[in-house]
């Protein structure tokens, strides 16, 4: 049987944008009706939060707990809850509700919502020891992973889906910016037979190595051009200047996918390096579809996750070293 919930939880919580998370104690919350109640036992840092944290993302509900790669087991549930039972192993992705109402989601793409909720961001996530979320938009987690394992998942894998997806069938493919999402997605590219090229930063060799041991054919500076034209490029490094860089990459015809939620302006670039139906597009969150289609690809995959552990009171130094660029692969708090 499942633990009885705690009183009180702790969390570490964004009051003023631009400045450090504050750990704070307060009451475990009871879950209404559709929402569950989780014990968080690990929640990714992601890139994302750093842009709330830093005050990028101008729109945060304040007082705010971060976090949206949320692993945890059903403590309680609302009224209304189907389909989970205490003690199951969930997840919890950014995208925290929808309208339901509104055109985009009647046209089956919740993504692009008009008044949408995210987790971490309009909602408390999971940087604290317990949560509730909607329930409708929580995921089953497969076995096989732990639960720091798999947490990044629950966005850079997420969204490194989504984007594989928007770049298309082609054969070769770059990735700019080497950090969690890419080094999912290398190596779910890598086994089902396609090309993968890796653009770092410049001297970064450590990152470049790292690509090459996950299966990467090439490794080298994001100013450089690959060995061969890519079919297509996705763009995780919130640098604009890297647009036109991955459009003289890639081949006419080719495809040039914005993966980041924010993005540094994209320089003026000449027309000619759109030319040739080259194509840019942008990725906006995700739908309970992505996390559906990726979870049901998990188990035919080889996965690992290169994870550095953290206690959720060393979350601002967990963030501070991704922002420094100091991390291989993913920064995850350990919250239980």
């Amino acid at each position: 049987m499942p633990a009885m919930p705690a009183e009180t939880m702790r969390a570490m919580v964004l009051e003023r944008p631009g400045t450090p998370l504050v750990l704070r104690e307060r009451a475990v919350p009871d879950p209404k009706p559709g929402e569950v109640l989780l014990s968080v036992s690990a929640c990714g840092v992601c890139r994302t939060d750093l842009h709330v944290v830093d005050g990028e993302l101008t729109r945060p509900t304040l007082p705010v707990v971060p976090g949206h790669e949320i692993v945890g087991r059903v403590l309680a549930v609302g009224a209304g809850v189907e389909g989970f039972h205490l003690g199951q192993r969930i997840g919890v992705p950014w995208l925290g509700a929808t309208c339901g109402t509104c055109p985009y989601c009647r046209d089956g793409r919740e993504n692009l919502c008009d008044a949408p909720q995210f987790t971490g961001y309009t909602r408390d996530g999971g940087y604290a020891t317990h949560t509730v979320a909607d329930s409708r938009f929580c995921v089953p987690l497969p076995d096989g992973m732990d639960d720091a394992a798999i947490a990044p998942l629950l966005c850079a894998g997420l969204i490194g889906w989504r984007s594989y997806r928007m770049a298309g069938e082609g054969r070769v493919l770059g990735l700019y910016g080497f950090g969690a999402a890419a080094h999912i997605l290398a190596q779910i590219a890598v086994q089902q037979g396609r090309r993968v090229y890796a653009f770092t930063r410049r001297g970064d060799v450590a990152s470049q190595d790292f690509a090459r041991q996950l299966g990467a054919a090439w490794a080298g500076a994001a100013e450089e051009r690959p060995p061969e034209p890519l079919d297509a490029a996705i763009v995780f490094a919130p640098v604009g200047a890297l647009v036109p860089a991955a459009l003289a990459a890639v081949r006419k015809g080719g495809r040039v996918v914005c993966a980041g939620i924010h993005m540094s302006d994209i320089p003026s670039f000449p027309y000619a390096l759109l030319w040739e139906e080259r194509q840019i597009r942008s990725v906006a969150n995700l739908t309970r579809e992505d996390a559906r289609a990726f979870f049901a690809a998990v188990p035919g995959l080889t996965l690992w996750t290169e994870v550095t552990r953290y206690r959720l009171e060393d979350a601002n130094r967990a963030l501070d070293d991704l922002r420094a660029g100091r991390l291989q692969g993913a920064a995850v708090l350990g919250c239980g």
